[in-house]
């Protein structure tokens, strides 16, 4: 996916929420909808982070977890050069710094110039450190109405190429037919951030050529190879212990195979 253009200040985002015939099955008899485009700022006064970190439920932090960990592994096993933060600050003026976003998740490809041990939050308009190229949001009681309403706003004002907003327990607003389990919001080759998809899932990720499924408890979002889930991309603890695995069994076939030699040349 070629990385987002230069963005110049103040330039407000186009935000194009999907049609209905992205969200439901053909033939569907519910109501017909219309799609509508509008432009956000690049910037607001509302979008200030706040210096306190909001406290993560068990559903918010293990979804979380497991996506950072699946990317990781994604990573290592492709050899991809990209980074994975948890909860990095996001912030494209340079004018106001304090203006931003923090997803639970994000990919930077390529890494930042910036050192990790440097890199206390992401300021897009330092050279080399762009922005992020993929951004996971998992939805809490608390944080419902922002990252349904100002987050995919914010994620477009920054320049975030795909954006999951993951919803397990259908927290969020029920107008516009939500809430959703899952979106997908992804930026066009005419830097338009177009919701692509808002329903149960399973949804397409145009970045990674994955399908991202939500696991049998509900409460996970997996990435997979099919859009059944059968062919589930392991995250990095399950590479480590696959490959742990696999060594085991090697070594328990070793010791077949000597003590099997020990006891021909005993016979013998």
């Amino acid at each position: 996916m070629p990385a987002a253009p230069p963005r110049a200040l103040e330039v407000p985002s186009s935000v194009v929420p999907s049609a209905f015939e992205r969200t439901v099955a053909p033939m569907s008899s519910a109501p017909p909808h219309v799609a509508i485009c509008f432009e956000v700022p690049w910037t607001h006064p509302s979008w200030v982070l706040g210096d306190q970190t909001v406290p993560e439920s068990g559903v918010q932090d293990n979804a979380a977890r497991t996506m950072d960990s699946t990317w990781r592994g994604w990573a290592r096993r492709v050899r991809r050069d990209v980074t994975v933060h948890r909860n990095l600050a996001v912030r494209w003026n340079p004018r106001n710094p304090r203006i931003g976003v923090d997803p639970d998740v994000c990919l930077l490809e390529p890494p930042p110039a910036t050192p990790d041990v440097a890199l206390t939050s992401l300021r897009t308009w330092e050279p080399g450190d762009g922005a992020p190229r993929v951004a996971f949001e998992v939805v809490s009681e608390s944080n419902a109405d922002k990252d349904y309403g100002a987050g995919p706003r914010k994620h477009a004002a920054a320049g975030v190429g795909e954006l999951w907003v993951f919803d397990p327990l259908r927290h969020g607003p029920d107008d516009d037919d939500g809430p959703w389990v899952l979106q997908v919001w992804d930026r066009d080759d005419g830097d338009v951030f177009r919701r692509v998809y808002a329903g149960d899932g399973p949804a397409w990720s145009r970045f990674f050529g994955a399908w991202l499924v939500v696991s049998g408890d509900g409460m996970l979002l997996r990435m997979s190879d099919d859009a059944e889930g059968t062919k589930l991309w392991p995250t990095e603890v399950e590479d480590a212990e696959r490959e742990r695995a696999e060594k085991e069994r090697a070594l328990a076939r070793v010791a077949e195979l000597e003590a099997l030699l020990a006891t021909m040349r005993g016979g013998g």
